[in-house]
């Protein structure tokens, strides 16, 4: 009798069978730092792909760095393994020379503000039964990279969407939640 009886028509186990790939990136514009940086990763297994995007940080923050958004990319990516309920082989790919190197112990965390990504990540690697980080270049993680930047392009999106109100002068700071109705 198969484990997978019982899931739906399909629903596969996660990593049945072989190691998950991880594939993740980061990007911040403008580029260096206080920008919007944005992150995106794909996972794929045997029979199993799954990919997400996201903000690394609030917009315009110091943090906000093409560095944080790549870390985030890769804690995103075991994090969600992790929720998942999968502890098995994991490799890890990213264009990112310094997250890799830096997970290799190749690399000083020398920054401050990524001290906290990097124990984090270490942290979470040691929940599966091995976790292999390596570097690839730019042109074999082409779609991280590319969910990377959806995540940016949707704010700026979302923020042409979401304008501030304009309150007629003399009214008060802000105006009254029965105004806006």
């Amino acid at each position: 009798m198969s484990a997978d009886r019982g899931l739906p028509r399909g629903v596969t186990t996660v990593g049945a069978g072989g190691p998950m790939t991880v594939h993740f990136d980061g990007a911040c514009q403008p580029p260096g730092s206080a920008g919007v940086a944005g992150w995106g990763f794909v996972i794929e297994g045997p029979g199993f792909r799954y990919e997400d995007c996201g903000l690394a940080t609030r917009p315009y923050s110091p943090h906000s760095t093409n560095n944080v958004a790549e870390y985030v990319g890769a804690i995103r990516a075991l994090e969600h393994l992790r929720s998942m309920n999968f502890s098995g082989v994991v490799v890890v790919e990213g264009d990112s020379e310094l997250v890799i190197k830096q997970m290799n112990g190749e690399y000083e965390v020398r920054a401050e503000h990524l001290k906290a990504y990097h124990e984090w990540l270490g942290t979470l690697a040691r929940s599966f039964s091995s976790v292999e980080f390596r570097w690839v270049p730019r042109e074999e993680n082409t779609v991280a990279d590319a969910l990377s930047k959806r995540a940016i392009e949707q704010a700026w999106a979302d923020a042409k969407h979401h304008r501030s109100v304009s309150v007629p002068p003399g009214t008060g700071s802000t105006p009254s939640r029965d105004r806006l109705r």
